[in-house]
């Protein structure tokens, strides 16, 4: 089983979605987590409900800071993906390596659906339009042999 880490600045949608989405995708090859540089302590409902309407089970979601998976004893992740810019910008923690190897690190840019406004409707667009580019960019990781 390799591990996988979702980076975003508030961990509370993009990083939500890609951990819950590449944990059903990837079962039994990938398990995936999430983490922010600086979260906001409260998941988006939307990103939960989009979750759901996928049927994508979501055990107990939570918001929670990057340095969590950089002290002894977390889990050594292989690949640490960020999914916004400004995380993909910031300066992370030093991730424990597995046999002196750091995690590969990837950056997939994705628009904040949790800055969408307007009615709840067109919040849930956003949040299924960035849900659908999450799900393209994970299937096509899954696919490519390299990973």
């Amino acid at each position: 089983m390799r591990n996988i880490l979702f980076l975003c600045t508030g961990n509370s949608a993009r990083s939500i979605m890609a951990e819950g989405y590449m944990n059903t995708a990837g079962a039994g090859t990938w398990r995936a987590f999430s983490a922010g540089s600086n979260p906001t302590g409260k998941v988006n409902p939307f990103a939960i409900e989009t979750l759901t309407a996928h049927k994508i089970s979501v055990a107990s979601p939570s918001s929670k800071s990057w340095d969590a998976f950089a002290d002894e004893g977390a889990p050594v992740m292989d690949v640490v993906v960020t999914v916004c810019d400004n995380a993909a910008g910031e300066v992370c923690p030093i991730w424990p390596t597995r046999n002196g190897a750091a995690p590969k690190k990837l950056h997939w840019s994705f628009p904040d659906p949790a800055a969408a406004t307007g009615s709840d409707a067109e919040k849930r667009k956003a949040f299924e339009r960035v849900f659908a580019d999450i799900r393209a960019k994970i299937d096509a990781f899954l696919s490519d042999p390299a990973n």
